[in-house]
């Protein structure tokens, strides 16, 4: 039984969204934030606990919204290649920073935290992670310094995990 779900209730756009990682892929829902709400991952509750719904395909997370109601701002499902993000991460000295995937996937585990409560698992931010996001965003991800290198391995690897345990 569904105790509660969170979805487009602030009013923001509802996306169908596939994440493709090695250890496991799938379609969630992702509600765009409206005004001062923060983006975030759709997830239920069931006894006593969150989780996220994951879709083997877009039609099915349609279907899952459809039936709440909801409906999905745009017909295409968007993509995070998590699996590379997963490949640099198992060997960071050989492997060149996957910029762009590193950016989305840090915003994907951010969103994720926030729509499972659990923004604790991500490890608190701090100002070094702050330079590591800017010089990210900048594309200027070889200019990190080590702790800034340090912090976003760990960041991510925290949040592979929590998309490992999220259903």
């Amino acid at each position: 039984m569904v105790e509660s779900e969170q979805a487009d209730g602030a009013g923001g756009r509802l996306y169908a969204y596939r994440v493709r990682g090695a250890g496991r892929s799938g379609v969630v829902l992702w509600v765009g934030g409206r005004g001062d709400d923060l983006d975030r991952v759709v997830s239920v509750g069931e006894g006593g606990r969150r989780r996220v719904p994951v879709f083997v395909t877009g039609r099915q997370a349609r279907v899952f919204a459809g039936r709440r109601g909801w409906r999905l701002a745009a017909s295409e499902v968007g993509a995070l290649e998590l699996v590379r993000v997963e490949r640099w991460l198992a060997d960071p000295v050989r492997r060149r920073v996957p910029a762009g995937v590193v950016l989305e996937a840090w915003n994907f585990f951010e969103d994720l935290a926030r729509g499972l409560g659990e923004g604790h698992r991500l490890l608190r931010q701090g100002a070094v992670h702050d330079g590591a996001y800017e010089k990210l965003f900048a594309g200027e991800c070889d200019e990190w310094t080590p702790d800034e290198r340090c912090a976003v391995r760990e960041l991510l690897t925290a949040g592979v995990e929590l998309w490992e345990s999220a259903s």
